[in-house]
């Protein structure tokens, strides 16, 4: 059984509205996606490393691999029209290439490169004991439902509430029934791979705690956001 980390870089980036796709923007002179891969690659018990990538980067990536000395990477395969297809088309690649059913496959927002090295432990040893693993925060804020994102009368009790962050972890044949149920049932755009279980209903999803530093760069105010956090140090007194 191999422990495998699956990161999703098929998208485009709109809502950065720069140039370039942001998983490949440089922040201190490295690409986002490599401080990503770094994170899986000085982990001791990942065993290798597929990139589903968007297309026309790959070649692009490979060669940002071989620079930084990212030997895990195994296979890149072809990102999706979404989120989910981009999944779907990683999931299948890796059994198309021969990974066992039993493998733990690590999914990864490959715009989060501030994974800690303790969270992919939990995911992996959440899995092997109860066969999913789902990074996810206690929600603090107080939460307003609004019909237009201007006006709300209805607050959402928070006690109960997560927010979901990655890696989300699954045995490959697990992963892959649950894309070919949702494709029973018509879903073929389910926001992540807990919402697309919750879709599919009957699967109990065991929640691995987050971090706050564990961001997803999204706009141009999470880069601003991660160089302060790759920039600062806790202070020595605190506990």
């Amino acid at each position: 059984m191999a422990n495998i980390a699956l990161l999703i870089a098929g998208g485009s980036g709109n809502r950065m509205g720069q140039d370039i796709p942001k998983q490949f923007m440089h922040v201190d002179g490295i690409p986002v996606i490599i401080h990503t891969l770094k994170c899986f690659q000085q982990h001791p018990d990942i065993d290798s490393i597929a990139v589903v990538c968007l297309f026309g980067w790959e070649t692009v990536l490979r060669a940002y691999a071989n620079q930084f000395l990212i030997d895990k990477l195994k296979w890149i395969f072809p990102g999706g029209k979404t989120g989910m297809e981009s999944i779907h088309n990683g999931i299948y690649g890796l059994k198309e290439a021969g990974c066992d059913d039993d493998d733990l496959v690590l999914i990864h927002d490959s715009v989060r490169p501030l994974l800690s090295q303790e969270i992919i432990s939990n995911n992996i040893a959440t899995c092997k004991a109860y066969g999913y693993a789902i990074t996810g925060i206690q929600c603090r804020e107080a939460i307003l439902e609004s019909e237009d994102g201007f006006v709300s009368s209805t607050s959402i009790p928070r006690d109960k509430l997560i927010r979901t962050q990655t890696p989300q972890t699954f045995r490959l044949s697990n992963i892959i029934k649950v894309h070919e149920r949702a494709r029973e049932l018509g879903i073929k755009d389910s926001v992540a791979s807990c919402t697309l279980i919750a879709e599919v209903g009957g699967i109990d999803m065991h929640i691995v705690p987050g971090s706050e530093k564990n961001i997803k760069i999204t706009t141009v105010e999470d880069l601003e956001i991660l160089k302060s956090l790759m920039h600062t140090n806790k202070e020595e007194w605190l506990k």
